[in-house]
């Protein structure tokens, strides 16, 4: 284990205080320590009895305070009841809130693998790494559907489709849950976008949420038996989720009988007689609005009644003594803070995971003993890019970038040459040749009206990524002016970034070319000048800080000397070339959207590189499908290898050069272009859909503010479905991955009819027929041409992953329940099988089904 300078001697000191100390004094007092994990035991009349006991300890005044956590990660505690307070931490892909910790590869990863085995296995090492840091709830597993590849979060949840979805978390929940962890399963529910998410109201049919949208969280619930969820920070058909009645009421505590704990996301609680009365039952982090301030003389006017507030109490107290929270110590000296077997574990889903998209002329795997010199080069290649940005960013001990990877695997005879490929961003703003310079104006408004101060600089590069700075107090607004002389023909990245808040505007030659409006974060922004030589234009751009100083850059750079000389030089050296593309946690994570295209200048670089040497692969780094365009056809190898979680770099050479065969599959259909995904007309909403909301000071904002409508009216044509309903055809469709071996699909055996309702058993051969042991997914999917409703012209029903040696036969039986063959009646608020004719398919994606049988239901 490597340790940076100073790194070791900050980790040891914080695990001494934060972790040791608290043990050390719990089982000088008598706590059982060491005696490993503790499952939860079920509900009973000695718990209820306790609880109630507890309760009835309490003042009001007392068990409003219990409604709100304490110091941003933590239950607050009742010293009068015994009830100390419990510690939280963010997840997905690693326990990330207390130092440097496992990061796995989750999220979208976990659904590539489609290896429920796995998420049980991921769960549990979770929970390990939980327990280590006395973690008693985990806030994970994010679940929710992956409707477009520009959502910001992504990376975090799973799939496109909710069967997969919900197989993969049932097992999750309940491998981390038998370690003594409690599973949050989020966020409940839609959050299907990042831009505008405090204000953004995802406008819904009944149908499309109960079919696409509701069935993870359905199924950590009443499969999983998860004991908490977290509420979205958005609104569902315009009411915010913490306040949303159908969604926490009706339907969570209801129809499904959730009996743990719903808590709010961190200040995603906007009115607290309303989240009172809908069924939040813990304001995170702080009782901002659920507070006695609001809900004391709420309960005295009859607004809010006690026993909601009793019922709420009594949801915490069942919970936390179900785990034993209150009798023992979270912690076990069993557990490890650096875990060589979940290393493994990390290891064994990057291996999973990553997928073969294209392989021309069967390049991979390379032969280690033919290479010579290996060139990787790209923005992903060094350092690792375990996973994306926001509250799941995990920050590994010692994650393995792809150099260091694909080093560590070949011999010391194999020269290695590593190159980013691309300037950093501040340089291309440092690096513009103005033609003279930038005119600045600043103004006393936020419209760029009054009289302005006046002055110029060199160039403007304030970009400070990722930099809190306090907010701006006085009005101002900035514009920068200057011209740019093309030397050359060609094409020209224009480029402007700012941070947070910040919004701008650029112009060209009066022209609106790009455009950040006031969002709650972002990532760069860029398009491509077509210029003449000695072609000037007149460059504009208007920004509007919403912080003190400045985080605004901008500039413009000649494409073909965009890539580095180094680049173009190790590629033209090497006998082959990987470069690492696509996103990264400044350009993928919580808080915006990202991007269909890559970031800017990464398609020039890989255009440069493939022109270079014709043996040049490219592995992908994010969240879903992205742009490839502009190269695909130039380049013989694409994988795609989502976030790989801190095991990436070795994963990747273990696949490169054949070690391991690769097995992921795409938990999403990838795209050729934004416009062609079935979101695309409804994602960023209506023109004058918007309204304006009110909510009172006393229990709110205290503040108007607008409601961003945004329409799914591509209702239950997401992903797949829109693509086998329409006949039309993704790049790379939902379910496909290539190996380094052949299987095929034999002897479907299914009846001829059943009766409606029952189960139905369908069974098949699947045959390695190559020449490597290999791993298949077997993907079974449903049709029913006879519906009385439009449905999708085919769904996911059943999967099962098969791993075997060459020549090998393995016979699958797949069981498919009512639920397989039914759609949401919305007049009859109930799951409908209509009687008729069914198709069963199988096959290895959406669009590869070789076995098809009639199935009629009576």
């Amino acid at each position: 284990m490597k340790f940076r300078r100073g790194t070791f001697s900050q980790t040891s000191s914080f695990f001494f205080s934060s972790l040791w100390f608290p043990i050390v004094l719990a089982c000088a007092a008598g706590f059982p320590c060491g005696a490993g994990a503790q499952a939860p035991v079920p509900d009973s009349p000695e718990i209820e009895a306790q609880a109630h006991a507890m309760l009835a300890k309490l003042t009001l005044e007392q068990k409003v305070e219990l409604l709100g956590g304490v110091d941003s990660m933590f239950t607050r505690p009742m010293p009068s009841i015994g009830l100390p307070r419990f510690k939280m931490s963010d997840a997905s892909v690693g326990v990330r809130t207390w130092g440097p910790t496992t990061a796995y590869a989750g999220g979208v990863a976990l659904a590539a693998t489609w290896d429920p085995d796995f998420s049980r296995t991921l769960g549990e090492s979770l929970a390990r790494d939980a327990r280590a840091r006395n973690v008693n709830f985990l806030l994970g597993p994010g679940v929710n559907l992956a409707r477009s590849p520009l959502a910001g979060r992504n990376f975090e949840y799973l799939s496109e489709d909710p069967f997969l979805n919900s197989a993969l978390v049932v097992p999750y929940v309940q491998g981390l849950q038998s370690q003594g962890v409690i599973a949050t399963v989020k966020h409940y529910a839609l959050n299907n976008q990042e831009f505008n998410r405090h204000n953004a109201s995802a406008d819904v049919d009944e149908r499309t949420m109960r079919e696409l949208y509701f069935p993870a969280f359905e199924a950590a619930i009443t499969k999983g038996h998860a004991d908490a969820v977290m509420n979205s920070y958005n609104l569902v058909n315009g009411v915010h989720s913490t306040q949303n009645e159908f969604l926490n009421l009706k339907v969570l505590k209801g129809e499904w009988g959730f009996q743990g704990i719903l808590m709010s996301d961190w200040d995603a609680t906007y009115d607290g007689v309303a989240a009172a009365n809908n069924g939040l039952d813990l304001e995170m982090p702080s009782p901002k609005f659920m507070n006695a301030k609001t809900l004391l003389p709420a309960v005295q006017n009859g607004q809010v009644k006690e026993s909601t507030i009793d019922d709420k109490v009594l949801r915490l107290l069942r919970t936390e003594l179900r785990y034993g929270f209150t009798t023992r110590p979270q912690f076990d000296p069993a557990d490890s803070t650096y875990s060589v077997a979940d290393r493994a574990v990390a290891l064994r889903g990057a291996l999973e995971s990553i997928t073969l998209l294209k392989n021309e002329g069967n390049l991979l795997p390379l032969d280690p003993a033919a290479i010579k010199t290996i060139a990787i080069i790209g923005p992903d290649a060094w350092p690792a890019v375990p996973g994306g940005g926001g509250s799941s960013q995990a920050t590994a001990f010692d994650p393995v970038s792809f150099v260091t990877g694909i080093a560590n695997f070949l011999s010391p005879d194999v020269h290695v040459l590593y190159s980013r490929g691309l300037p950093q961003m501040n340089d291309v703003f440092r690096n513009t040749h103005w033609g003279g310079d930038v005119r600045v104006q600043t103004f006393p408004s936020v419209d760029f009206s009054g009289t302005p101060e006046t002055g110029v600089r060199l160039n403007v590069a304030d970009w400070k990524p990722n930099q809190w700075e306090p907010a701006e107090l006085t009005p101002r607004s900035v514009r920068y002016t200057a011209t740019y002389t093309a030397a050359n023909a060609g094409k020209y990245l224009l480029l402007a970034a700012a941070a947070g808040e910040d919004a701008f505007k650029v112009f060209v030659d009066g022209k609106p070319v790009l455009d950040q409006v006031h969002a709650e974060g972002q990532v760069p922004k860029f398009t491509s000048l077509d210029l003449a030589a000695g072609q000037t234009v007149n460059v504009q751009a208007d920004y509007l800080p919403h912080a003190s100083g400045s985080r605004f850059g901008f500039g413009v750079a000649y494409e073909p000397d965009l890539v580095q000389a180094e680049a173009k030089q190790f590629a033209s050296l090497a006998d082959v070339v990987i470069v690492a593309a696509g996103f990264d946690a400044a350009s993928e994570g919580e808080g915006h959207d990202r991007t269909f295209t890559l970031p800017w200048g990464q398609d020039a670089l890989i255009e440069t590189v493939a022109a270079a040497n014709p043996h040049t692969i490219v592995t992908l780094t994010g969240g879903g499908g992205m742009g490839t365009e502009r190269w695909l056809a130039q380049v013989p190898v694409l994988l795609d290898n989502y976030y790989p979680g801190q095991e990436g770099g070795t994963a990747l050479a273990e696949i490169l050069f054949g070690k391991h065969d690769p097995e992921g599959k795409l938990p999403v259909s990838f795209d050729r272009a934004w416009e062609d995904n079935p979101s695309f007309p409804w994602y960023y909403g209506v023109p004058g859909a918007d309204t304006m909301l009110h909510t009172p000071g006393e229990n709110g904002r205290g503040e108007d503010y607008t409601i961003q409508h945004i329409r799914y009216g591509d209702k239950l044509m997401v992903g797949y479905r829109y693509w086998t309903t329409t006949g039309k055809h993704p790049l790379f469709p939902f379910g496909f991955g290539l190996s380094y071996t052949t299987f095929s699909f034999s002897n479907l055996q299914a009846p001829a009819s059943a009766e409606a309702g029952s189960a139905v058993p369908v069974s098949f051969d699947v045959t390695n027929t190559g020449k490597v042991e290999g791993a298949e997914v077997a993907e079974l999917y449903v049709s029913d041409p006879s519906a009385k409703v439009d449905r999708p012209e085919r769904e996911l029903k059943g999967f099962e992953k098969v791993r075997l040696a060459p020549g090998e036969t393995k016979h699958v039986t797949l069981e498919l329940d009512a639920r397989s063959f039914s759609y949401w009646d919305e007049a009859a608020h109930k799951w409908t099988i209509d009687p008729g004719k069914f198709v069963l398919r199988v096959g290895n994606s959406s669009e590869n089904t070789p076995l098809d049988a009639d199935l009629v239901l009576r």
